[in-house]
């Protein structure tokens, strides 16, 4: 290959990545503004309480609540650390963290977009089932001596990526109704700041996991794709998938929405539909993350985790493949929108735009407030300077 055609190759690939890239901004920002609107009016204080114990009502809380928070993973697993030094049970811990990643509305957003509508349902009833299958699987793993060690590691308040972020708590504490504390100054002030913060959290995984979906789109053979995952046998494919969808997770360092772009070309390429939502599901075991267990809860427990999490992975896989496929509502063309033909003025980019507006407003708004002094915190270590309890809730302007 000459560096012509290399650089051909180059091209076409960040040509890919930038189509995508711009397929899905508006509902990024959608979903990223609707998700602030909702942290901006839950009281971090009110939480902890609801997360004391392992049981269905313990649990249900943990994944409604933790579907109401960001959607960076970095992020969502240093706050279940926080919220299992505070009280919660480490299997709620763990809910939180999985519905905090899987569960969030710009996740659902995107996929219905970029994949389908029933991937977005695959994902939101496969998102439960997976922590179902982590509460059992802790209730025979994770007990005695070996959570007594990870309480005891975690106490020791190690900081790690994004403490900083996952420590603030910018919700709003005046009095009122809902929608009064929302359209108030501070609920104006505190929906900026989540918005930003969450698209610094995560900017860096989704601009990952543009430029690695468009390298597989245009340098990997579609052949190729169909013979790894096993097309030529249905039957092996929908065992083979969800087994290897997370590994692929795994070795692409992708995590939170990032992977959705790359999930979309694997469908092209042949993975099956369990596979899918296996995939996506794996951003909490991706390595940089389970070094972080590690730092988190110490050696043992960080393996169990990854473990735990990996098995809940295939298993959930397993019963949307077989429970999607019983009601028909696998789809039978492989038709993710992966890349653009070219630019138009189309719905996408009156849309585009539209929320390019609002996400300029809001980022003044930020800008005016003293949102930069809280980002440069936003990697920190929270007890290190007593700004974990930053709030949007003065008076800002």
């Amino acid at each position: 290959m000459d560096l012509a055609d290399l650089a051909a190759n180059l091209w076409e690939a960040l040509r890919m990545s930038a189509a995508m890239g711009w397929e899905i901004l508006w509902p990024l920002v959608l979903g990223f503004f609707l998700s602030a609107v909702v942290q901006a009016v839950v009281r971090r204080e009110s939480i902890t309480r609801h997360l004391s114990g392992d049981s269905p009502r313990a649990l249900a809380w943990a994944t409604g609540l933790g579907a109401a928070s960001s959607s960076c993973s970095y992020a969502a697993v240093a706050l279940a650390r926080s919220l299992f030094r505070k009280g919660a049970s480490l299997t709620a811990a763990m809910a939180f963290e999985i519905a905090s990643t899987n569960l969030v509305i710009e996740l659902g957003i995107i996929l219905a977009l970029l994949m389908g509508w029933q991937f977005t349902l695959a994902e939101f009833v496969g998102g439960p089932l997976m922590i179902v299958g982590v509460a059992l699987a802790f209730r025979l793993w994770m007990r005695g001596r070996i959570v007594e060690a990870a309480r005891e590691q975690a106490d020791r308040g190690l900081a790690g990526s994004m403490e900083g972020h996952a420590a603030m708590d910018m919700s709003v504490r005046s009095e009122g109704t809902l929608w009064q504390r929302l359209f108030s100054r501070d609920g104006i002030t505190a929906v900026s700041h989540y918005f930003v913060m969450d698209w610094a959290s995560v900017l860096r995984d989704i601009v990952i996991g543009l430029l690695i979906a468009g390298a597989f789109a245009a340098w990997v053979p579609e052949s190729w794709l169909q013979a790894f995952f096993l097309t030529d046998s249905p039957t092996a494919a929908k065992v083979w998938g969800p087994v290897i969808g997370p590994l692929v997770a795994v070795v692409s360092f992708v995590c939170s929405i990032g992977n959705v772009p790359l999930a979309a070309v694997l469908w092209n390429g042949g993975i099956s539909f369990g596979g899918v939502v296996s995939f996506i599901f794996a951003d909490l075991i991706i390595v940089p993350i389970i070094l972080i267990y590690r730092k988190y809860y110490g050696t043992g427990a960080a393996l169990r985790i990854t473990g735990i999490f990996y098995l809940a992975m295939v298993l959930a896989g397993y019963v949307v493949e077989l429970l999607f496929g019983a009601l028909g509502l696998v789809p039978d063309e492989r038709s993710a929108k992966v890349v653009e033909a070219s630019f138009s003025w189309n719905y996408t980019t009156w849309l585009n735009l539209a929320f390019l507006l609002l996400t300029a407003v809001l980022a003044v708004r930020f800008v005016r407030t003293g949102g930069p002094a809280m980002l440069a915190m936003m990697g920190g270590d929270p007890d290190s300077d007593g700004h974990g309890d930053h709030a949007a809730h003065g008076d800002h302007g």
